[in-house]
């Protein structure tokens, strides 16, 4: 989904998050240069189980689901309560309808639920053990038939992985992330996961236009 595709509505999704200039724009530039949300939603065409986005941000995830015609019952959760207060302003100009968004440590806390199950771009920003903590939460909540859609940089020491880590910094120093980056799992860890809950996962580049080593993974519960 990004600005080069003729059926892309992502001007008008982008303009959902105005009078903010920085969310208008940062939607913009990640459409045009991120195959996150295009990898995601060919990730949950048919299903059907509700979906739980954790770390999801100002939830755009929701924006392009409903943009693709997958209409899956949507529950954001985000530490971060600006961010949690722009998604809420922006599905409700868009008339967005069978999402909601909750701010939520999740270190702390987390939501009952039973479904799909987006982890996008949040591991790198957990030490251990609350990384793997965070990700067995995840794991436990995904249904029968229903995918863990998974996004993140892995530690192989490829170059990309370094150029990703100094991205990941200048984002916590311009404060659009509220914490700064940590480690990156490794494949053998996450795969590990995976195989304690009769997983098996499918592994995706996802780095577009951008030079980082980010992988999107597909983790389907038979």
């Amino acid at each position: 989904m990004d600005g080069s595709t003729a059926d892309a509505p992502w001007r008008g999704i982008a303009a959902r998050f105005l009078p903010n200039r920085t969310h208008y724009w940062y939607v913009r530039s990640k459409f045009a240069t991120d195959p996150l949300y295009d990898g995601v939603c060919a990730a949950l065409i048919g299903m059907r189980a509700p979906l739980l986005d954790l770390g999801c941000g100002i939830g755009l995830l929701a924006h392009c689901l409903r943009a693709k015609d997958i209409d899956l019952d949507y529950f954001g959760v985000d530490n971060d309560a600006g961010k949690i207060a722009a998604a809420r302003a922006a599905v409700d100009r868009a008339g967005v309808t069978a999402a909601r968004f909750e701010c939520m440590d999740l270190a702390t806390s987390f939501p009952a639920h039973s479904g799909n199950v987006c982890l996008l771009d949040v591991l790198q920003y957990l030490e251990e053990p609350e990384r793997s903590a965070l990700l067995e939460a995840a794991l436990e909540r995904v249904a029968p038939g229903a995918r863990l859609v998974l996004r993140t940089g892995v530690e192989d020491g490829n170059w990309r992985t370094h150029v990703a880590r100094g991205v990941d910094r200048a984002a916590s120093w311009a404060r659009w992330m509220n914490t700064g980056p940590k480690r990156y799992p490794t494949r053998a860890a996450l795969e590990s996961a995976f195989a304690r809950h009769g997983m098996r996962a499918t592994w995706h580049p996802s780095w577009g236009r951008m030079p980082f080593n980010n992988w999107l993974v597909v983790a389907e519960r038979p």
